[in-house]
């Protein structure tokens, strides 16, 4: 072996033969656990939706009313948390202010009840819901009928469009966020340079938003509702994440992203209440989805698209909460990384000879 050829050896072997680092061999490990998650979370909320303790008014005549709720109640697997409600009109307004998820209103004559529901809200929640009354009526010698007030637009299948504009607002900020902290360095080193990427943030959540309302409403007919009130909801979205994801990066640097997609995508999309609404989640998953932006951000879009804006106060509320908590987070660890010694910039006096730039 010549002098060169073993340099280069050894040039090679110590820089890891096989082209693996150590640190690449970490975020390879890394991968593989945020894989595993992914497949342990959707597998796991999904595995097998059942209707549990799902909010049905109950209407009926006279102190029948007691005994329908206490019917529903006593159902094997404890399908329904039904309540007793005054009127048929009271019943429907409160499935449209989502106060609840249904509502059975018995026939004071005759053998036919008739069943609410809102597709809108999610087409699989309203078909689980249906095929429980019904099995329930045919025990009691009854039959049902199903009216749907909050039907889902045509376009809009099985009532899913909410669901994936979310999502697709949720990539858009996580990845928005990942391009700026990565563009300049690992971690913000200054408050200045977070204010600044935060800036950028704001301004593409902006467009991100606009440009998912109009997709989904005017271009493609698939979610009704006001554009604008979209628009407000996909910005709100877009820069929750966004923020949320260049705090995770100013304290944890590269790995932080990693942290940010076990949020959103393993924690909350699953939990987000999409393909299966929250009363057909496992516990785990319906508790944690409405703290995290999927979720608060599914369930607005419903109820912008199919409720007239009702009940949206909470998820706004988690929303701003998490734009605020981001943005919070990411300028404080800027700052006090910049006061961390050696920082700064260090005036050197110029050695005597040396050429002065």
């Amino acid at each position: 072996m010549t002098p060169t050829s073993r340099a280069t050896h050894l040039t090679y072997s110590a820089g890891g033969g096989d082209g693996v680092t150590r640190r690449a061999a970490l975020l390879m490990v890394g991968v593989l656990l945020l894989q595993l998650a992914f497949i342990t979370s959707y597998v796991g909320a999904f595995h097998n939706p059942r209707p549990e303790r799902v909010d049905l008014a109950a209407v009926a005549p006279g102190p029948a009313v007691d005994q329908l709720v206490r019917d529903l109640d006593a159902l094997p697997g404890e399908p329904f948390d039904a309540r007793a409600v005054g009127s048929e009109a009271a019943a429907i307004r409160k499935i449209r202010h989502r106060e609840v998820d249904a509502a059975l209103v018995a026939a004071p004559a005759g053998t036919t009840d008739r069943l609410f529901v809102a597709s809108g809200a999610g087409a699989s929640l309203s078909l689980a819901v249906e095929q429980a009354v019904t099995a329930a009526e045919k025990a009691r010698g009854r039959a049902v009928r199903t009216i749907d007030v909050a039907p889902v637009r045509k376009g809009d299948a099985r009532g899913l469009t909410s669901f994936y504009l979310v999502v697709g607002w949720c990539v858009g900020g996580y990845l928005c966020a990942a391009a700026l902290a990565i563009s300049a360095g690992a971690r913000p080193a200054t408050p200045h340079r977070a204010l600044i990427r935060l800036g950028g943030l704001a301004a593409y959540s902006a467009l991100a938003g606009l440009g998912g309302a109009v997709i989904a409403g005017p271009i493609l007919d698939a979610l009704p509702g006001s554009v604008w009130a979209l628009w407000g909801l996909g910005a709100l979205v877009v820069f929750a994440v966004g923020a949320a994801t260049l705090a995770c990066q100013a304290v944890a640097g590269v790995v932080g992203i990693g942290l940010a997609i076990l949020l959103v995508v393993v924690l909350g999309n699953p939990s987000a209440g999409g393909a299966y609404p929250y009363p057909l989640l496992p516990d785990f998953w319906r508790a944690i989805g409405p703290a995290l932006p999927p979720g608060a951000g599914t369930w607005t879009a419903r109820s912008i698209a199919y409720f007239r804006g009702n009940g949206v106060t909470g998820p706004l509320l988690v929303l701003a909460a998490w734009a605020v908590a981001g943005a919070a987070v990411t300028l404080i660890a800027s700052a006090l990384r910049g006061r961390r010694p050696g920082r700064g910039i260090q005036l050197v006096p110029p050695v005597p000879g040396s050429p002065h730039i």
